[in-house]
Parts: structure tokens; C-alpha cells; sequence
């Protein structure tokens, strides 16, 4: 695994946990966080709970699965960067010369008050 491809799983899996952390046991909580968050190595977590390298690999494995699971189902990751990238487009117009400055003002208006709602 390239270490472009490592960064994007990282921070998939950390935007996967910002909205589905409540629905994972305090183990796969705490895995994660020790993992993805704190950087931490297997060997080091397995060393924090007495366990086996191989235990906090099937941990980690299973939370992502879990996580990947709810967002097939929730999509609140997918429905989010849909906003977002809505909210890109209303800043892009608000920012266009082209439209009235009145128009521009109310767009950029609409895509702050939708940034602040995320």
C-alpha cells in the first residue's frame, strides 16, 4: 500500500469515526482512536492491554468493517461531502463577478449559514 493510499484510508476511517463513534463498543473506540488518531504501532497497543499483535489487528480490522458497514447503510459521510461540495459551489457563484452584488451577498449568506448547520 502506497503511502497516498494509507493517508486517504486514515483519513476515511477518521471522518467514518467522527460520525459513527457512538455506535462502536469502547474497545473499537478505543483501538481506533489509539491507531488512527494517536499514531500509535500494533506492537504499542498490544503492549498497552496485554494482548497479541494479531488480537489488536482483528480489533482494528473489525471496527473499520463495522464503520464501513454503517456508512453502506447510513451514508452520512457521503451525504455530508455532498454538501460540502454543494457549499463549494454556492461560495464559487458568490465569488463570481458575473452576477449582481446583491445575488453574491445572499449566496454567500446561504453558504455560511449551510457551513455552520455542518
Amino acid at each position: 500500500m502506497t503511502q497516498e493510499s494509507r493517508l486517504e484510508k486514515t483519513n476515511r476511517i477518521n471522518l467514518l469515526f467522527a460520525f459513527y463513534e457512538r455506535l462502536l463498543t469502547e474497545k473499537q473506540q478505543t483501538f481506533l482512536k489509539y491507531y488512527f488518531h494517536d499514531d500509535f504501532s500494533l506492537g504499542e497497543i498490544a503492549a498497552e492491554f496485554e494482548i497479541s499483535r494479531q488480537a489488536v489487528y482483528e480489533h482494528i480490522k473489525r471496527a473499520e468493517q463495522t464503520l464501513e458497514n454503517y456508512e453502506a447503510k447510513l451514508a452520512l459521510l457521503q451525504r455530508h461531502e455532498s454538501r460540502m461540495q454543494e457549499i463549494r459551489v454556492l461560495e464559487t457563484m458568490a465569488s463570481s463577478e458575473t452576477l449582481p452584488e446583491d445575488t453574491r451577498q445572499e449566496l454567500g449568506r446561504i453558504a455560511d449559514k449551510l457551513q455552520s448547520l455542518e
